[in-house]
């Protein structure tokens, strides 16, 4: 499933309709991208829209236009956005397409675990606006984190990097970059961090949310597989489903298992798991 930066490379495609009307809405009404959404509200109030602003929060992306539209847009595990050609002849799995002059905005799924949500008004919507505070923004805090990992003391601290309410847009992959880099073993209870251990782990997720929107958010080509020319081999994330892999740092095999029900690599000789 896209996280954090990928989910900012799709949203940053569709910018490139900022600024332009929407001439029609294609839709697929009844698939279950659509569960709960107004498809009629949704097509009257973005038909002859100009799409004004996007941005990302999470694992989720908000589309802004004239006349109070605010549509959501959540990837799930095969969804993706893309800008087609005017003339572009719809594909089976677009399910949504946003038509201007000179392109048409995409969303294609086709698994459909993603979603669209839609509401019209002078603010943003709940669902918007009740999403956690970003890991990149002051009110993610040291404190914050600490509290949370005592209200969930028992949980692998893996599972619990994984809870979108507090830790928005960090999936799999990236939490098992931040607790390799924090050298905290995926299965340590959350209970069991030390008060050092806490800072730390709150300086890598920003480090890594900061990084992997550097160097993936923005740049050309598509998602996946070719996200890995983006990444340093320095990184985990480069080694992580080798067969045989080696930590980058301590050059010792890695270790793939599931974690908190999802599989997690992680280095033995850098990640010690204490006795309890």
């Amino acid at each position: 499933m896209p996280e954090l930066a990928e989910v900012e490379f799709f949203r940053k495609r569709w910018s490139a309709g900022h600024g332009a009307k929407v001439l029609s809405v294609q839709l697929h009404e009844g698939k279950k991208i659509f569960r709960g959404c107004d498809t009629a509200l949704l097509i009257k109030k973005l038909t002859g829209a100009k799409l004004l602003d996007s941005e990302t929060a999470a694992k989720q992306m908000l589309f802004h236009f004239s006349g109070g539209g605010w549509l959501g847009i959540h990837l799930g595990m095969s969804g993706e956005l893309r800008v087609e050609p005017a003339a572009y002849p719809s594909a089976k799995h677009d399910h949504f397409v946003l038509v201007q002059k000179h392109r048409q905005l995409v969303f294609n799924d086709p698994r459909m675990f993603g979603r669209v949500q839609f509401a019209s008004g002078p603010k943003p919507p709940a669902w918007w606006t009740k999403i956690a505070p970003a890991v990149l923004s002051s009110k993610f805090t040291p404190a914050m984190v600490a509290d949370f990992l005592g209200r969930r003391s028992r949980a692998p601290i893996k599972a619990v990097l994984l809870m979108q309410e507090r830790f928005p847009g960090i999936g799999n992959w990236m939490a098992d970059e931040i607790l390799w880099r924090a050298a905290i073993h995926p299965k340590r209870p959350a209970g069991s961090l030390t008060p050092s251990e806490i800072r730390t782990l709150h300086r890598k997720c920003r480090h890594v949310c900061k990084l992997a929107l550097e160097m993936i958010a923005g740049k050309g080509g598509k998602l996946p597989p070719e996200l890995n020319r983006y990444i340093p081999k320095t990184w985990l994330f480069r080694h992580r489903w080798k067969n045989g892999g080696l930590c980058p740092i301590t050059k010792k095999p890695l270790i793939r298992e599931e974690v908190g029900g999802r599989t997690t690599c992680w280095s033995p000789a850098r990640q010690k798991l204490r006795a309890r």
